[in-house]
């Protein structure tokens, strides 16, 4: 079964509610990533599901910044 994937122009203009910051698609569990914001937004029958009470909250582990 292919997963559905999500429009790049989409994911180019969607950031996260809470930081603004870009976010990153992870295709294999069908969130979008914000690292800054250490939540995960579901896509759910191709919708992003931008809501912070709908994000899953990411481990603590320490995110690389980018220089």
């Amino acid at each position: 079964m292919v997963s559905p994937t999500i429009d790049p122009k989409l994911l180019e203009i969607l950031v996260c509610p809470v930081t603004k910051q870009p976010l990153r698609y992870d295709a294999e569990a069908q969130e979008l990533i914000s690292d800054a914001a250490k939540l995960a937004y579901p896509i759910r029958d191709g919708i992003p599901i931008m809501l912070v009470d709908e994000a899953r909250q990411l481990d603590a582990e320490p995110v690389p910044a980018k220089q």
